[in-house]
Order: C-alpha cells, then sequence, then structure tokens
C-alpha cells in the first residue's frame, strides 16, 4: 500500500537530490548501493545496471552529486530509497542542481523536443552573430566565414556573455536580431570558461529568447565537453563558436565544385538526348518512303490507274449483264404478245356492240355484227 502511494504521487517522481555519497557499493550483479547525506539527513539509493551504464564518471564515496530519481520504499526492509536515473558530480552545488531543475522544466514544456527545431538555411544570405565583439568567438566565426565562403556579410548583436548583465544583453542581442537584422540564420555563444563563467546561457530568459526566435538558431558555447540549456532549446548545437559558422555557411569552393558537377551532368544528358534524337532521324531518314519519295509517288500513281481501269470494267460488265437481261426480258414478252399471234396467221374477232371490257367466248349467234382484226 505504501509503496503504490509513493510510485503513483507525481511529486516524488523525476526529483533531484543533492548529497554526499557514502557506503558505496558497486555490487557483482552490476546494481550501485549507495548512501546520499548532508548535515542533515540521510537517504539510501539504488542505482540500477542498465542506468549506471551511462555514467560518464566513477562515483565514489566523498562525492558530491546530484542524483535524479523516483522516491519509492524497499518493502522488504521497509526503507524508502531513491531509485537513481541519472546522476552528475556536483562540482558546483546549488549551480548544478538550478541547471538540473530548469533542464527538467523546460523539458516538461517541449521546448527541447526536436519536432519545434528547424533546418538550417542550405545558402544563406546573411549571417547574424550575438556574443561580445572582444571575444575570440567572435573572431573564429569571422575568420571560419571568409575562409568558407569570403562574401558572406556577417551582422553582430553585441552582447555582454558573462556576469550580471548577461541574461538580458543576450535577450535584448536575440530580439534585435529577430526584428531589424534580416538574417537567415544566428549564432548565439562564446568561448569557454568556467560553469559561474557559462551561466549565462543556463538562464531561463535566455532560453525562452531562443525559442521564441523566428530566426534559426545555432547554439554554440564554451568546448566541446560544456553543455548548456541554450544548447537544448537551439535548433542546432555547435561544440564551438568555428563549429558553428561551419554549421552555418557553406563551403564555397565545394558548392561550386558541386553545382559544376550538377551543370556536366546535366550537359551530358541533354547532349545525349540530342544524339539519340539525331539517331532516330537518321533511322527514319534511311527508310524508303523518306529515302526515295518519288518512286513511292509512282507507285502510288500507278495503282489508281489499276484501280481506275478495274472500276471501268467492272463498270461495262455490269452494263451489258443488264442489256443481256433486258433484251431476255423483251423476248419473253414478244413471245406472249397477242400481236404476234396475228402475225402467224390467226384473227381476233368481238361483237361489234361491246366494248374492249365485252364479254369473251361464247358461240357467235346469227346475225350478229363482229369486228375482225387480222395480222
Amino acid at each position: 500500500m505504501v509503496k503504490e502511494r509513493l510510485t503513483s504521487d507525481p511529486r516524488l517522481a523525476g526529483v533531484a537530490v543533492l548529497g554526499e555519497i557514502s557506503n558505496f557499493k558497486h555490487h557483482s550483479s552490476g546494481h550501485m548501493y549507495f548512501t546520499l547525506k548532508d548535515e542533515h539527513s540521510r537517504l539510501r539509493c539504488v542505482m540500477f545496471r542498465r542506468e549506471n551504464m551511462r555514467l560518464r564518471f566513477r562515483p565514489a564515496d566523498g562525492q558530491a552529486v546530484i542524483a535524479k530519481g523516483d522516491v519509492s520504499v524497499y518493502e522488504a526492509a521497509g526503507d524508502y530509497q531513491l531509485y537513481v536515473r541519472e546522476m552528475v558530480p556536483a562540482g558546483h552545488g546549488e549551480l548544478a542542481l538550478a541547471f538540473e531543475q530548469l533542464k527538467q522544466k523546460l523539458a516538461a514544456e517541449g521546448l527541447f523536443d526536436e519536432e519545434r527545431k528547424r533546418p538550417l538555411p542550405v545558402l544563406p544570405r546573411r549571417i547574424g552573430v550575438v556574443t561580445s565583439p572582444e571575444g575570440a568567438a567572435l573572431r573564429d566565426i569571422i575568420s571560419v566565414t571568409r575562409r568558407r565562403f569570403p562574401n558572406m556579410p556577417i551582422l553582430l548583436a553585441p552582447a555582454v556573455v558573462q556576469g550580471e548583465e548577461g541574461p538580458d544583453s543576450v535577450v535584448r542581442a536575440i530580439r534585435l536580431m529577430n526584428e531589424h537584422g534580416g538574417v537567415d540564420v544566428l549564432i548565439v555563444g562564446r568561448g569557454g570558461g568556467s560553469l559561474e563563467d557559462l551561466w549565462t546561457f543556463n538562464d531561463e530568459r535566455v532560453a525562452r529568447a531562443i525559442a521564441a526566435s523566428r530566426i534559426p538558431v545555432i547554439s554554440a558555447v564554451g568546448h566541446e565537453t560544456d553543455f548548456t540549456i541554450a544548447d537544448f532549446v537551439a535548433d542546432k548545437r555547435a561544440p564551438t563558436p568555428s563549429a558553428a559558422a561551419e554549421m552555418a555557411v557553406p563551403d564555397k569552393r565545394a558548392l561550386l565544385a558541386h553545382i559544376q558537377g550538377q551543370y556536366e551532368r546535366l550537359q551530358s544528358g541533354v547532349r545525349r538526348r540530342i544524339e539519340q534524337g539525331r539517331a532516330r532521324l537518321r533511322l527514319l531518314e534511311s527508310r524508303p518512303v523518306l529515302a526515295r519519295p518519288g518512286e513511292l509517288l509512282l507507285e502510288y500513281r500507278q495503282r489508281v490507274d489499276d484501280a481506275e481501269e478495274r472500276a471501268g470494267r467492272a463498270a461495262r460488265d455490269m452494263l451489258d449483264q443488264r442489256e443481256r437481261a433486258l433484251a431476255a426480258a423483251a423476248g419473253k414478252l414478244d413471245a406472249l404478245s397477242p400481236v404476234a399471234t396475228l402475225a402467224r396467221g390467226y384473227a381476233v374477232a368481238r361483237r361489234a356492240d361491246t366494248g374492249p371490257g365485252g364479254r369473251r367466248g361464247g358461240q357467235a349467234a346469227a346475225g350478229d355484227q363482229h369486228l375482225i382484226r387480222a395480222g
């Protein structure tokens, strides 16, 4: 019941504890068991093998550390203990603890999420820099930029990069660049130094100004081993100011070589297409229809003449056939005609008092008047 209450309490999850290690034991299983203490209290801790394999230092008795994990109870002994997930040396005590607390807060707000980070422009028109005008960081950025892209404009927004004035100064410079700079990418950073020297870039105001920037931001704070809150919020993190310039600016010679290569490939492709077209044209030209068009025309003329002759012959044959059929029909009519019968010596008699529609046949009576038609 107690363990369930502890594990379900969000206030006891992700707790960061500052203390000194004592009774440290690295078990053969790989798990680490130790106690964190200060002048007032002690807290039993366990860090399992899968978590402690990611440690970048070797814990030992007497070390001051910041341990982050979840508070629960070890039921077998009834002891409250911290199940540690992350642990870092606390060489700077309160600063390290403040760092972890702010990191946890901003991460919970989603300011570190990769989804909100923007890509850098491939070929920026102008580079913006927020740093000290007297620092080595600016000289390094200018040197690398001039080497990689000699004509690239660089616009500086001077800022105080350490001390109490640092956070407000950096925030103003970032906002100035966004409002009036007209730059495509912004480098925010400084050279190396102690944790206190770099603390401006662990300030919440600076982190939120970077997150709110409309211009993609590269953080370039300190050396490769230095990490600040600005690194987690920025769109890209560079280990040094020189590396930031290399990220922001393409190498002009390499870019020109790439463009030349693309041009040559395009030119080669165009030449290949032209040659393919010419080959197809030569193939078409070699065909008889194009090689000897006059002969083809004569052939078609001959075909027309042949067709015309066949059509005339067919028409004549049809006319002869129709004439023969007509003559045969006329012969049949002549054979059946009464006129033909009269021509053979016969006569046709009919009573004079009957018209053409009178009665046929029958016997003639004495005294009847008849009309006789002989051949």
